[in-house]
């Protein structure tokens, strides 16, 4: 282990100690803690204690568009994004974790289509890699609207939910990319269209007489959108530089599986599970587009079911 993180481990452990004796003087009953004591304690915080100011990247791309760096008010909005996500430590390390197991399932998709591969950390911003539901209704991991879903081919009823299915949501948020790419010429503002809707920026563009994301004054959650994407991109790429330890046995493995094509109705999936050796959990994991217990499946449309490999 590196000296300075060892020293920064161990004052992390003494502050601890330190806290620990002021709570338990109070819980215990042993009453307030002195003035000696607070300067004591006050003391070991700033000797011990250190949070750091980011080095920002003289140079930076979003999928090959220079950011202007120049600009003070991008370096401040990238600053923010930066600060958050380094300082958001279990999310961020989450992150990195789940990355390990979805990557490789989404950027060959992303290449197929053309898009270029920073978009993969615009789903890792959208969802860190889980299947949430927001408030307004998205979901998947590419955080797709119900309406918006269908428009781009998912299938999306009662019984079948593809905005959960990893491949066909990840070939609808290319679909959507491409269009928004077309429409406005520029990545990060086809990045902008993801999160405002493909035709929300059109409005600003034509009142403030500018047409470039860096150049535009959006709303809280756009403006800071394509920063959330190059500052998650730059953390991740640069891990040790913000103090993340990740040995590549605390990734998460990528899914191993087998494919079944069914075309029929499944009356119980996990009778279905069960004639593959796994559990309903371990179908429900590996396929979760699939929102019942069962498969009517009147239209008998083919689909690939995910079964896990037992090792």
């Amino acid at each position: 282990m590196n000296t300075k993180r060892i020293y920064l481990f161990s004052g992390l452990i003494g502050l601890c100690a330190g806290a620990l004796v002021v709570l338990f003087n109070s819980f215990t009953g042993l009453g307030k803690p002195t003035q000696e004591e607070n300067e004591q304690y006050q003391k070991h915080i700033a000797e011990k204690y250190r949070i750091f100011s980011l080095p920002l990247p003289e140079k930076i791309d979003f999928a090959g568009e220079a950011v202007p760096m120049h600009q003070d008010d991008v370096r401040e909005r990238l600053d923010r994004e930066l600060l958050v996500n380094t300082y958001w430590h279990s999310n961020t390390l989450l992150c990195m974790k789940r990355a390990a197991r979805w990557f490789p399932v989404v950027e060959p998709i992303l290449q197929a289509n053309g898009i270029p591969d920073d978009f993969k950390y615009l789903a890792v911003i959208e969802s860190a890699f889980t299947n949430v539901v927001s408030p307004a209704g998205a979901s998947g991991f590419w955080q797709f609207i119900e309406s918006t879903g269908k428009e781009f081919n998912l299938e999306i009823n009662e019984q079948v939910d593809e905005r959960y299915h990893v491949e066909k949501a990840t070939q609808a948020a290319c679909n959507y990319l491409k269009q928004a790419y077309s429409k406005y010429g520029s990545w990060a503002m086809a990045a902008a269209s993801y999160n405002m809707g493909i035709g929300g920026p059109i409005r600003q563009m034509e009142r403030q007489q500018q047409n470039a994301y860096w150049d535009l004054l959006l709303n809280d959650e756009t403006g800071r959108y394509v920063y959330r994407i190059l500052a998650m991109k730059y953390v991740m790429n640069n891990a040790d530089r913000f103090g993340f330890v990740v040995r590549p046995s605390d990734l998460y493995a990528p899914y191993e599986f087998t494919s079944v094509n069914v075309d029929t109705t499944i009356q119980n999936l996990a009778q279905f599970a069960g004639q593959f050796g796994v559990s309903y959990k371990e179908l429900k994991i590996l396929n979760p587009w699939l929102r019942q217990s069962y498969l009517k499946n009147k239209e008998r449309k083919s689909y690939s079911i995910k079964i896990p490999i037992q090792e």
